[in-house]
C-alpha cells in the first residue's frame, strides 16, 4: 500500500540564531507552531537548538521563513563550489537541481558566468564531499572552495585561461574547416573553380579529403561536444552540447554513409555535408571564445577591488622602517604611509595629517582631510602628507575585504526572474530534440528527399541552443553590481536588484540617515558678550559625553575661546548641570530648570520657542540668577539629503520619515527635506508597523536606516538599505549598502536596478525572440511559400551572434553614470 506523504511524519533538528532567554525559547516555538503541518516543536535554549516533528511534505523553507520572520534565524553554513562543464542554463537547472535534492541544503544558486555555485546548508548537517558527489554523477566535477577562496582558480584568471584555450581551440578548427568549406562552398560559388575539381581530384576523392579534415575537426576541437553532450543525453539530461553533438554527428554521419556506402541511400539523396559539421563546430567555438574574452570582462570590478589591496607595508620594528608583505600585517603594527601609497590595512591616523581618496569605498570623488585619532581604510589612497597610522583590522576583517565578499555574493546571487529563465530552459533542450526529430520525420513524408529533412533537422538543433539565454540575467548582475561597487553602492543580495526595480516608495529614519546625527550649534542669543557665553557654557559642557553638550564644546573650540575655570560640578538629571564660576553659581540647561531656580527668561523665551517649533533643542545659561544666553542645538539635515529627496519624487515616488524622535523634531526636519509623510515618537516594533501600513498604501517600500534600532525595519522592507556608516547590526541586515553614507545612494541604487533590469529584459527578449523566430524558420515552415531555407551553417553563426549580443549588452552597464553627481554638477 501507498503512503502519501501527508499521512508521514518526521523529525528534524536544526541549530538557531539569537536565542538569549526563555522568552526566545516560546516565541521559536510558537512560530514552529504556527506553520501548516507542524504537529509538535521544541527549543533547547542550551544546544539552541529546534526539535520539530512535522508532516513529510512540509517544506524546509516554510519552516525557516517562520523563524527568520520571528527572529530566529537557522543556522547555516556557506559553501563555496567550483564547477566543471558549465556551458548553458539548462546546466545552471540542472546543478541546482542535483544540490537541492540533499535535504540538509537550504539554498543553491549557480552562476553560469564564473561557473561557481554557492550553497546554503544547515549547520552542522550534511557533508560538502557529498554535494561533490551529487554533481559528479548529474555530469558536472565539482572542487569545494575554502573561505578564502583556496583551493580554488582565481575567477577572472580561470576565466583568462578558459578564453586561451578556447582561441587555440577556434585556430585549429578554423584551419582545418578552411580548406573544406573551399573545397565544397567554391564550387557552388564559382562554377568553373567546382568542374575544375572535379576533373582533376575527382568527387570521390574530393569527398576523401573533406571527411578527413572534418574528422579531425570533431575528434580534435570538436570533441568537448560530444564528451559532454552524449553522456547528458544518456542521462535523459540534454543540454546545449547534446545539440551540437546530435547536429553535427547526424551530418557527419550521412555524409560518412554517402561517401563510402553510397548504395544505401536512394538515387539523387548522395550529397555531403561535411562542411555544415565543420564549420558549425568552428563558428561555435568562435561564440565561445568571445564568449569567454566577455566573461573575464565581466568580473572586472572585483579584480579591481582586489588589486587596490597593496602588496606591501613600511613597518616601525624596534624603532626601524622595514618593509613587510601587507599579508603578514597584525592588529597593533605602526606603519607609515607616504603621499600617493595606498593605505595597507584598516586603523587609526596616529601622527600626522593626510587628505586620503576614498572614492573606491564611497564613490565619491573629492578626498576627505583626515587628522588624529581619524579612522583609515586600508586600500584608499594618500593624497598629500605623510602620517603613521596603528593597525586595526587586516586581511578578512578589513573593510575592502567585506566589500569584495558582499560584491562576491551579489554576482553569485539569482535572481527571482533568473529562476524562472533556468526552468524554461530546463525543458527547452528536450523540446527542441523533439522537435527537430519531428521536422525530420515530417519532411521526410512530405519533403523532396532524405537531404532536406536531414538539413532542416540539423538546423533546428543547432539554431535553438540556449547559450544567449543562460548568459542573458547572470552577465547583467555580475557587471551592475560590480559598477554599482564603484559608485559606493554594495547589492549585497543580488535579489534586491531586482526588488529596488519594483519599489513604489522609500521609508527613511531621521537620524544619521536623513541627518548627521550628531548635535551642533544653531544658534546663541545672549544678554552680554556671546563669546562669553559660549566659553562659560562650554566650560559646564567640558566633562559632558551628552551629543548636546559636544556640539557646545565643538563650537567654542572651533572659534578658539579660552575656558574660564570652574568648580563644584554637579550633573541635574533631566534638568542640566550646575556649578561655580568666580564664586557665583552657575546654571545650563532646559527651561523648566530655569523656572525652577526663579530665573527670568524675557524676551529669550520667545526665540526659543519659536527655534523649538522648528526642532531645536534650546538651552539657557544663567549665572548669579541672571540668564546669560539662549543656546540652540539641532542635528542637521545631511548634505545633498534635500536633493535626494526632491529627487525620488521627481521618479514618482512615495518619501517617508519614520522616526522614534518627538513630534516636532521630526516634523521640522521633514518640513526642511520635502517630505510630507512622517511617522514618529515610535519605537523599533512600531517602525515595523508603519511600515506594513505604508506597503498597504502604496505597494513595494524600501527602508533606509542605520541604527540597531532599524534592524527589525530593515528585515521587514521589501529592500532595506543600510547606511554604511551605520551600525555592523543594521549592515549586516540589510540587502543594500550605502558605503558612503550619503543617502544620495538611494538614487543611484535605484538607477542601477532599473538600467541592470532593462539591460536584463533586453537581453531575454532577445534570447526568447531570437529562439521562437528562428525555430520555425530552420523546421523549414517558410519553404513552400518562398523556398527559404535555414542552412545549419547560417544557423550556427547566428546561434553564436546572439551569445555575443548579449555578453556586449551586458558590458555597457560599466559605463553606468553616477547619477546623484551629475545631478548636483547640472544644477551648479
Amino acid at each position: 500500500m501507498n503512503v502519501h506523504p501527508a499521512d508521514m511524519t518526521e523529525t528534524r533538528s536544526f541549530n538557531l540564531d539569537g536565542l538569549s532567554c526563555a522568552g526566545c525559547v516560546r516565541r521559536a516555538e510558537t512560530a514552529l507552531n504556527a506553520v501548516e503541518g507542524v504537529q509538535d516543536a521544541s527549543v533547547n535554549l542550551t544546544l539552541a537548538q529546534a526539535t520539530v516533528q512535522a508532516r513529510a511534505d512540509v517544506a524546509l523553507e516554510d519552516i525557516q521563513k517562520a523563524l527568520r520572520k520571528a527572529g530566529y534565524p537557522m543556522r547555516s553554513t556557506r559553501i563555496d563550489l567550483e564547477l566543471d562543464n558549465m556551458t548553458c542554463a539548462s546546466c545552471v537547472a540542472r546543478v541546482e537541481a542535483a544540490l537541492g535534492a540533499n535535504p540538509s541544503v537550504l539554498r543553491a544558486s549557480v552562476n553560469l558566468n564564473t561557473a561557481r555555485a554557492q550553497v546554503d546548508m544547515l549547520d552542522g548537517q550534511g557533508d560538502p564531499k557529498e554535494l561533490v558527489r551529487l554533481l559528479e554523477k548529474a555530469g558536472y566535477p565539482a572542487r569545494v572552495l575554502s573561505d578564502t577562496g583556496a583551493g580554488g582558480t582565481d575567477p577572472r584568471a580561470r576565466q583568462q585561461a578558459e578564453a586561451a584555450a578556447m582561441r587555440v581551440k577556434f585556430l585549429i578548427a578554423a584551419v582545418l574547416t578552411l580548406p573544406v568549406f573551399v573545397l565544397e562552398m567554391g564550387g557552388h560559388a564559382f562554377p568553373p573553380f567546382h568542374h575544375w575539381l572535379h576533373h582533376t581530384i575527382g568527387m570521390q576523392a574530393l569527398w576523401v579529403v573533406q571527411f578527413v579534415l572534418t574528422t579531425a575537426v570533431l575528434a580534435g576541437p570538436g570533441r568537448v561536444f560530444f564528451m559532454r553532450g552524449l553522456p547528458a543525453l544518456w542521462r535523459a539530461a540534454p543540454d546545449m552540447n547534446s545539440l551540437v553533438a546530435v547536429g553535427t554527428g547526424a551530418a557527419w554521419g550521412f555524409s560518412v554513409i554517402a561517401t563510402f556506402a553510397q548504395g544505401i541511400l536512394p538515387e539523387g539523396t548522395r550529397a555531403v555535408y561535411y562542411e555544415a559539421a565543420a564549420v558549425i563546430v568552428t563558428l561555435i567555438l568562435l561564440g565561445r571564445w568571445l564568449e569567454a574574452r566577455a566573461k573575464g570582462r565581466t568580473g572586472a570590478a572585483i579584480a579591481r577591488l582586489v588589486g587596490m589591496q597593496p602588496k606591501s607595508a613600511r613597518v616601525l620594528r624596534d624603532g626601524a622602517e622595514v618593509d613587510i608583505p601587507t599579508a603578514e600585517l597584525t592588529a597593533g603594527d605602526v606603519v607609515l604611509v607616504r603621499p600617493g601609497e595606498r593605505i595597507p590595512g584598516d586603523g587609526e591616523l596616529t601622527e600626522g595629517d593626510a587628505l586620503i581618496d576614498e572614492s573606491m569605498i564611497t564613490g565619491e570623488p573629492l578626498p576627505v582631510s583626515k587628522g588624529q585619532g581619524d579612522t583609515l581604510v586600508g586600500g584608499t589612497v594618500n593624497g598629500a602628507g605623510a602620517f603613521r597610522m596603528t593597525i586595526t583590522r587586516t586581511g578578512a576583517d578589513t573593510v575592502l575585504a567585506q566589500i569584495i565578499r558582499m560584491v562576491e555574493g551579489a554576482q553569485g546571487a539569482k535572481l527571482p526572474v533568473q529562476a524562472l529563465v533556468d526552468k524554461v530552459t530546463m525543458y527547452f533542450v528536450p523540446v527542441v530534440i523533439g522537435v527537430a526529430v519531428l521536422t525530420v520525420l515530417v519532411w521526410l513524408v512530405f519533403g523532396p528527399d532524405m537531404t532536406f529533412a536531414l538539413v532542416a533537422g540539423v538546423s533546428v538543433l543547432i539554431i535553438a541552443c540556449p547559450c544567449a539565454m543562460g548568459l542573458a540575467t547572470p552577465t547583467s548582475v555580475m557587471v551592475g553590481t560590480g559598477r554599482a561597487a564603484e559608485l559606493g553602492v554594495l547589492f549585497r543580495k543580488g535579489s534586491a536588484l531586482q526588488l529596488m526595480d519594483r519599489v513604489q516608495g522609500v521609508a527613511f529614519d531621521k537620524t544619521g540617515t536623513l541627518t548627521d546625527g550628531r548635535p551642533v550649534l544653531t544658534a546663541l542669543e545672549a544678554v552680554g558678550d556671546a563669546d562669553h557665553a559660549l566659553a562659560l557654557a562650554a566650560a559646564l559642557e567640558g566633562q559632558s559625553e551628552h551629543p548636546i553638550g559636544r556640539a557646545i564644546v565643538a563650537a567654542a573650540r572651533e572659534k578658539g575661546l579660552q575656558l574660564p575655570e570652574i568648580s563644584a560640578f554637579k550633573s541635574l538629571t533631566g534638568l542640566g548641570v550646575r556649578a561655580l564660576n568666580d564664586g557665583q553659581d552657575v546654571l545650563l540647561g532646559a527651561e523648566r530648570l530655569m523656572v525652577q531656580e526663579g530665573v527670568t527668561l524675557g524676551a529669550l523665551r520667545d526665540k526659543a520657542q519659536d527655534l523649538a517649533g522648528k526642532g531645536h533643542t534650546p538651552l539657557y545659561l544663567a549665572q548669579g540668577g541672571q540668564v546669560l544666553a539662549m543656546i540652540a542645538v539641532a542635528d542637521q539635515p545631511k548634505a545633498g539629503a534635500r536633493q535626494m529627496v526632491a529627487a525620488l519624487q521627481a521618479q514618482g515616488l512615495h518619501v517617508a520619515m519614520i522616526s522614534g524622535d518627538a513630534r516636532a523634531t521630526a516634523d521640522a526636519i521633514a518640513r526642511d527635506l520635502g517630505i510630507t509623510h512622517v511617522v514618529a515618537e515610535v519605537m523599533p516594533k512600531g517602525k515595523v508597523d508603519a511600515l506594513e501600513a505604508l506597503r498597504a498604501d502604496w505597494g513595494s517600500v524600501a527602508f533606509v536606516g542605520d541604527g540597531i534600532n532599524d534592524a527589525p525595519a530593515l528585515a521587514e522592507a521589501d529592500v532595506g538599505i543600510a547606511i554604511g556608516t551605520g551600525t555592523d547590526v543594521a549592515v549586516e541586515t540589510a540587502d543594500v549598502v550605502l558605503a558612503s553614507g550619503d543617502p544620495r545612494g538611494v538614487v543611484q541604487a535605484l538607477d542601477v536596478s532599473r538600467r541592470t533590469m532593462r539591460n536584463i529584459r533586453q537581453n531575454l527578449f532577445w534570447a526568447f525572440a531570437y529562439n521562437t523566430a528562428l525555430i520555425p524558420v530552420a523546421a523549414g515552415v517558410l519553404y513552400p511559400a518562398m523556398g527559404v531555407l535555414l542552412s545549419p551553417m547560417l544557423a550556427a553563426g547566428a546561434m553564436a551572434l546572439s551569445s555575443v549580443f548579449v555578453l556586449s549588452n551586458a558590458l555597457r552597464l560599466r559605463f553606468m553614470p553616477a547619477v546623484m553627481q551629475a545631478t548636483k554638477q547640472g544644477a551648479s
